[in-house]
């Protein structure tokens, strides 16, 4: 029941080898923007002399980031495979650096980056990639706020130029990492493919994949039981947190029960409010972060 992620990254125009990029079972695509004809600044350098050196490209430009759960893996970590598949299919590097050596404030903020909460970096930590093949041109933006990760890939196709096969995102059966891992390793997880709004309990239609794995964890461990918890940003107070977030674990746990045939007595749900966040509330992006429900591994 391990699973993983394949991100198959069709980078080149004409119908070759995909690329298989893998990421842990709780990696989801959370935005897409694709503009049939655009332009894009493509850093090539670092900031210096006031500016970030770029090239201007135009034709077909694609918008994608992923949100991960990085756990203690760096950016570079992140990056690594991503940027090894690239190369693999011709691409070559154009520039790369890390946070210091961009420029770091300023080489985040005159660079293109998909508005939050869909793309989240921070300042001093972050990996950027530029590259092209032919007239093909691409970039990768990778960051952290953990327990996430975050990718930004921007990809611009020229005008005439055959359309890109569109990026696919499969789940496959593979040996053990990801979300159960994580499971087991440190007791607990963020179901991080579950999303809610302020003050929104409802859970959307799904499929989840990390439903999906714990209701198969379950059932391949009979002796355990989990109990899922709530939380919330701290937007308004206590007790109108702690009744929302009870409801957000409640509402998974209902569909794990009625979508994946999970006994009743093998889930609890209980909810925090804003007690346990994992980053600061003062950002649009960190209030994000701190909507999530968690799965904890019960298993006396």
């Amino acid at each position: 029941m391990n699973r993983f992620l394949a991100l198959c990254l069709c980078l080149l125009a004409a119908p070759v080898a995909a690329q298989n990029l893998t990421f842990p079972s709780s990696a989801r695509q959370v935005s897409e923007r694709v503009s049939a004809l655009d332009s894009y600044e493509l850093p090539i350098g670092a900031f210096a002399d006031g500016k970030v050196p770029s090239r201007n490209v135009e034709g077909r430009v694609e918008r994608y980031t992923w949100r991960l759960q990085a756990g203690s893996s760096t950016t570079l970590q992140i990056l690594a495979p991503l940027r090894e598949q690239i190369v693999a299919q011709g691409y070559d590097i154009l520039f790369e650096c890390e946070a210091r050596n961009c420029g770091g404030f300023d080489f985040r903020f005159n660079t293109e980056v998909v508005p939050t909460p869909d793309m989240y970096v921070a300042i001093n930590d972050y990996r950027f990639l530029s590259a092209s093949h032919g007239g093909d041109v691409l970039s990768l933006l990778i960051s952290r706020n953990p327990p996430d990760g975050y990718v930004q890939l921007i990809r611009v196709t020229p005008v005439g130029a055959t359309t890109p096969p569109p990026l696919v995102i499969e789940e496959t059966v593979q040996g053990s990492g990801g979300l159960l891992t994580e499971l087991q390793q440190d007791g607990h997880v963020i179901l991080d493919d579950l999303h809610f709004q302020t003050g929104e309990v409802a859970l959307g239609a799904g499929p989840f994949a990390s439903l999906s794995l714990l209701a198969g964890y379950l059932q391949d461990n009979p002796d355990t039981r989990l109990a899922l918890v709530g939380h919330t940003d701290d937007t308004g107070n206590l007790q109108a947190n702690t009744a929302v977030s009870t409801k957000r674990a409640q509402a998974v746990r209902q569909r794990l029960i009625d979508a994946h045939g999970v006994a009743a007595d093998r889930i609890e749900a209980q909810g925090v409010g804003y007690l346990a966040p994992i980053t600061s509330n003062a950002t649009a992006e960190g209030r994000d972060l701190n909507r999530r429900v968690e799965a904890v591994l019960l298993v006396n």
